[in-house]
């Protein structure tokens, strides 16, 4: 057995990685390689969740068009799998770039959806996905007016000058904007204020179990206090209970998304027919 002071002798040497950066490094590669793979192939696709309206949960508000990868096999990869680790490459501005694109074709095939699309701030730089969006509302100038583009609170503080300017140039186009993971601990209020977001949307980690927790009470209804304040709408994300999402209507939460809804479905729940009177946009 080893003595104490035998212990410096596992230490890792300096400028080596150690056991646990290693197999981080490894893991990190192996996603990129999947990822990198699943876009040389083109097994890219969009999954759709409904947002219901708080005051009737009968009818969506609009969709959030999820991006996600396919495998070799064939299994579908949530971006939860890959996205932190892509986002800050290339590879995330292409995955960007074809999620706008394929929500560009969704609202332009079917003239009654409105359709939010996910995107980092660091998109807005990009040339490429800047003309994505310039073609996609060429192609339909209506698709603008029923266009959310989600930024991650996180990205959002992050490059706070470059997102306020692209969010002012794009007002003319109608696109409406939304805060993703709000309260998830990013937040400047000072950057807020000056932003054009239309709505936000309550990090899950408030909703889930809400019913049940009063601290979760608390802060949800101090963020939908700020947002109301800010003449932005809220969405409360991760509504998995009756008794959660009728607490939240009970507040008066705007609108409503999460699995007691609906999942995404890679297959549009516009086309289904069991499933088409879902589609009251208000």
């Amino acid at each position: 057995m080893r003595r104490p002071d035998d212990m410096a002798s596992w230490e890792v040497p300096e400028g080596m990685e150690s056991p646990l950066d290693f197999a981080l490094a490894e893991r990190d590669r192996d996603t990129m390689e999947m990822v990198r793979s699943a876009l040389e192939r083109q097994d890219v696709v969009l999954a759709f969740q409904p947002v219901v309206q708080g005051a009737r949960p009968g009818s969506v508000a609009f969709y959030e068009g999820l991006i996600r990868i396919l495998d070799e096999t064939g299994r579908v990869i949530p971006a939860s799998d890959f996205i932190e680790t892509a986002e800050t490459s290339q590879i995330g501005r292409k995955i960007d770039c074809l999620a706008l694109e394929m929500g560009l074709i969704a609202l332009s095939e079917h003239p009654s959806l409105r359709l939010s699309i996910n995107m980092s701030a660091r998109s807005i730089g990009s040339p490429h996905w800047m003309q994505v969006l310039k073609d996609g509302l060429r192609a339909d100038p209506t698709a603008g007016d029923r266009l959310i583009l989600e930024i991650t609170e996180s990205s959002a503080m992050m490059l706070p000058d470059l997102v306020g300017a692209f969010m002012h140039d794009q007002q003319c186009s109608g696109i409406a904007f939304a805060l993703d993971d709000f309260g998830a601990g990013h937040t400047s209020f000072r950057y807020l204020r000056e932003f054009y977001f239309d709505l936000v949307k309550i990090d899950s980690q408030f909703i889930r179990g809400i019913a049940q927790c009063a601290d979760n009470q608390v802060l949800t209804t101090a963020l939908q206090s700020i947002s109301r304040h800010f003449d932005m709408f809220t969405v409360a994300v991760g509504v998995e209970t009756a008794e959660d999402a009728a607490f939240l209507q009970q507040i008066g939460i705007d609108c409503l998304q999460g699995y007691y809804y609906g999942a995404a479905t890679i297959q549009p729940p516009w086309k289904t027919p069991s499933r088409k009177g879902l589609l009251q946009v208000g």
